[in-house]
């Protein structure tokens, strides 16, 4: 019996994040938003990290933006959440984001689905400017004038 040749095969993942880096994304987005939209951004990127907001870049809810406070916002679907998502993809009560002495936190509500930061599924992240948060079907971007270096997603 003569032997089939080898075949070579790959598996592509085939994805609708976008690609290329946090910054940009956020770069190429600002740059889309109106000038009182864009002036709006500049003051929370030079709050000096007091400040912080995420805008909605993919969603239902695009182009919402939701200011980040010292007190921090919740994340979910139950309309009492901060930042309200209304999808079935989202837990009521999803995900947090803390200010911290270091900057801002994500920490993940114990939600079905998970929330990714930058394509990774995390259980509580410091954030930097730029960041991709993935709840549910939507993708939001972080935006704050401080940068916290990473070193694992723990955060004390």
């Amino acid at each position: 019996m003569k032997e089939a040749p080898n075949e070579l095969t790959s598996t592509l993942h085939l994805s609708s994040r976008e690609v290329g880096t946090s910054a940009g994304l956020l770069d190429e987005y600002i740059a889309s938003l109106p000038l009182i939209d864009r002036e709006i951004v500049a003051e929370i990127q030079s709050s000096g990290g007091k400040k912080a907001m995420v805008l909605i870049n993919r969603g239902e809810s695009k182009g919402s933006r939701f200011l980040i406070t010292h007190d921090g916002v919740t994340v979910g679907r139950a309309p009492t959440s901060s930042i309200f998502l209304d999808d079935v993809t989202v837990s009521r009560a999803h995900a947090v984001i803390e200010k911290s002495l270091a900057g801002f936190v994500l920490r993940d509500s114990g939600s079905l689905n998970g929330t990714y930061v930058n394509g990774e599924s995390v259980s509580q992240c410091a954030l930097n400017s730029g960041d991709q948060i993935q709840i549910g079907k939507f993708h939001l971007l972080f935006v704050s004038g401080l940068s916290v270096k990473k070193v694992s997603n723990e955060v004390y």
